[in-house]
């Protein structure tokens, strides 16, 4: 097996939706730690160019961008090809992309269904299993980033909830079916940041008096949890890590 324990240094990642917000995050601590990175976007190229410069000040040619749209099946194969062809290996699939919006039961179209199953749940699945023999060639491993309404529905969003049960599912299967070559595991977040569409502020104060902790959770929370993952956890397979200060533990 390899040895993670001498870093990560020269090792690739490929991180999906990697241009902004918890993405970003991700981006930025596995490089930091040595990793180069394949940045895919599919909306957000101007924050995306902007955080590949950034890197690549730090370390030339150490991240280069991938733009494509995730429910293009076709585009997926490519994608992993396109990483073999820059980098010539692929350590770490970090499935992090995600569509999210509300779909009240009695409105949702077969479009919507399609987008959040199929950006949450099917590109991962498709996208595992192009990486798969290439990651096992270099004894990698798989991080889908869930969330913890895979647990316990969000009210007005069946079809995210379905979709992220759905990627926890995915990852205990792909981590019976991958394994001992690679190895497949996911982190929950909680509340990390506010939804784009926003929150007013009683359920803002709502949602963090739920949490044990009392706060809310910051991006680098889950970024640090993907590279112990990657870079640590060397005997996890199959694991499902809540981020979320708490709030699947419920209490008022």
């Amino acid at each position: 097996m390899a040895d993670y324990s001498a870093g990560l240094t020269g090792k690739v990642a490929l991180v999906t939706g990697g241009g902004r917000r918890v993405g970003a995050g991700i981006v930025r601590h596995l490089h930091g730690r040595g990793m180069n990175v394949a940045l895919h976007y599919r909306h957000s190229l101007g924050q995306a160019e902007v955080l590949a410069a950034e890197l690549n000040a730090v370390r030339p040619d150490s991240v280069y961008l991938l733009h494509g749209d995730l429910l293009d099946l076709d585009l997926l194969d490519e994608m992993i090809q396109q990483v073999l062809a820059r980098s010539g290996r692929l350590d770490a699939l970090i499935n992090n992309a995600s569509s999210f919006f509300p779909s009240p039961v009695g409105r949702v179209n077969e479009a919507q269904w399609d987008d959040l199953m199929g950006t949450n749940l099917r590109a991962p699945f498709f996208l595992a299993q192009a990486a798969a023999p290439h990651l096992a060639a270099c004894d990698g491993c798989i991080v889908n980033i869930a969330d913890i309404h895979g647990f316990r529905p969000l009210k007005g969003y069946p079809v995210y909830s379905m979709a992220k049960a759905g990627l926890i599912m995915l990852t205990h299967s792909l981590a019976r079916e991958l394994g001992p070559s690679v190895r497949v595991n996911a982190v929950a977040p909680g509340a990390i940041l506010w939804p784009e569409d926003g929150l007013d502020e009683v359920t803002r104060q709502r949602v963090v008096a739920r949490t044990a902790l009392k706060r809310r959770g910051s991006p680098e929370d889950i970024a640090r949890t993907v590279g112990f993952l990657v870079a640590e956890a060397t005997y996890v397979t199959g694991e499902v890590i809540n981020v979320d200060g708490g709030r699947l533990l419920g209490g008022s």
